[in-house]
């Protein structure tokens, strides 16, 4: 393809020349158009501030369960997602996605569920329409504490 360009009132003619391989023929276009760039913050950094284990009482003692307390700074997210791993952070164990609403500051809680004592890593997605943003972190799990 060859082209040539030259603004005209803000808007660009493009002129361009494309191989045809069936027939050896040219195609030839001509045109303007015109296009808008909108620049969007994203979710620029996401703090895993506190994991805190809940006690539960015997009977419904199945799962351990620990809330992690998350910020951000940047545009509010719409979605979380956690996932579960091994401690090397290679083999996943679960994934939970949700989405969220975060109304004026990026302070969320997000609690989850662990099947057995041990150590995981844990890392946890903000997103929004256009970013992404993640946190990492190792905890260990003993049934019903964790650290």
């Amino acid at each position: 393809t060859t082209g040539t360009s030259s603004n005209s009132d803000s808007a660009t003619t493009v002129e361009s020349m494309e191989d045809n391989p069936d027939g050896g023929c040219h195609i030839y276009r001509n045109g303007y158009y015109r296009t808008g760039i909108s620049v969007v913050e994203g979710i620029l950094e996401v703090n895993i501030i506190q994991m805190t284990s809940i006690q539960m009482t015997e009977s419904q003692a199945e799962n351990s369960l620990v809330d992690f307390v998350v910020t951000c700074q940047g545009s509010l997210p719409t979605d979380v997602c956690t996932v579960v791993s091994d401690p090397t952070c290679q083999v996943s164990k679960s994934v939970v996605c949700n989405p969220i609403i975060v109304t004026d500051e990026c302070l969320l809680t997000i609690r989850r569920a662990f099947e057995e004592p041990g150590t995981y890593c844990i890392n946890i997605t903000l997103g929004d329409d256009t970013s992404q943003a993640l946190a990492s972190a190792l905890i260990s799990v003993n049934g019903g504490e964790s650290t």
